[in-house]
């Protein structure tokens, strides 16, 4: 009788039954980002042992109540150095929640918005807001209604800022570098259009110019503690660790129980 290998033999309903915290999407989260590597065949997956040490540390962790994200991004870490993080996990897009009173432009003829299409718009994004927050299934509704809202009214920054963020989801970098950089010609005062170009700048590999659109984001919002983590990142990859130093440090300050505090205290700590 042929031995049966260890390499692959505990296939996804043994996982889930002797890991019960780990559901499957997240087991397969894990597999996306190369954490965990299953054999596949026509009857499903199965895990080697050398997988199971991964499967049992983020049960653990989430055991204790540690979010699937910080999970990951630890997973992330310990197997690729501390500053190999992917910001598509780790940089969750800065949303507009409500609208405030806007500064827009005026309209560069007399074919602006009426009073009637900004109030349609606005009702249209509070609807597109709803659905973007309450359900992520409903993601392709939600960027429905903020392109109606964007077609009555085209200065409403808000909405290009949340459809950008759904393009984002979606890694569609260049859609949402697009849509963010309108925002920001439009209304260049809005914290999450240069947070979030940041973000996108840095999965493209410009560390310079994501660096920079990290500085105008917090020349808006010094108080943004995941801004300066960010950046202070950004700074290390471009090997500027004395500019970056501060922004640990601000980090820890604004953020002493964060995710990121502990490195955060590191690097200050080895600088």
């Amino acid at each position: 009788m042929p031995m049966v290998s260890d390499a692959r033999e505990i296939t996804t309903r043994d996982v889930l039954a002797r890991y019960p915290p780990l559901r499957e999407d997240q087991l397969r989260y894990l597999e996306k980002w190369g954490l965990v590597q299953p054999a596949r065949s026509p009857s499903g997956r199965s895990y080697g042992f050398g997988d199971l040490a991964v499967i049992r540390q983020t049960a653990t962790a989430l055991t204790a109540g540690l979010p699937f994200r910080a999970v990951v991004r630890q997973l992330e870490a310990e197997r690729h150095g501390q500053l190999a993080f992917d910001f598509r996990i780790d940089a969750t897009p800065a949303r507009v929640i409500a609208l405030t009173p806007r500064q827009r432009p005026a309209a560069p003829d007399a074919g602006g918005p009426s009073d009637s299409d900004i109030s349609r718009a606005e009702a249209l994004f509070i609807a597109a807001s709803a659905l973007d927050a309450d359900d992520p299934d409903q993601a392709e509704q939600a960027e429905t209604l903020y392109r109606r809202a964007l077609d009555a009214d085209p200065y409403l920054v808000a909405a290009l800022i949340n459809l950008g963020n759904l393009h984002y989801a979606r890694n569609r970098l260049a859609e949402a570098l697009a849509l963010y950089e309108q925002a920001i010609a439009l209304a260049p005062e809005y914290f999450e259009a240069h947070f979030n170009r940041a973000n996108v700048l840095h999965d493209a590999g410009r560390f310079d110019q994501a660096a920079d659109s990290y500085a105008a984001a917090l020349a808006l919002d010094s108080g943004h503690a995941d801004a300066h983590f960010y950046l202070a990142v950004t700074l290390e990859k471009l090997e500027r660790s004395a500019d970056a130093r501060p922004h640990w440090e601000v980090y820890q300050r604004l953020a002493p129980d964060g995710a990121w505090a502990e490195l955060a205290r590191e690097f200050t700590e080895h600088l």
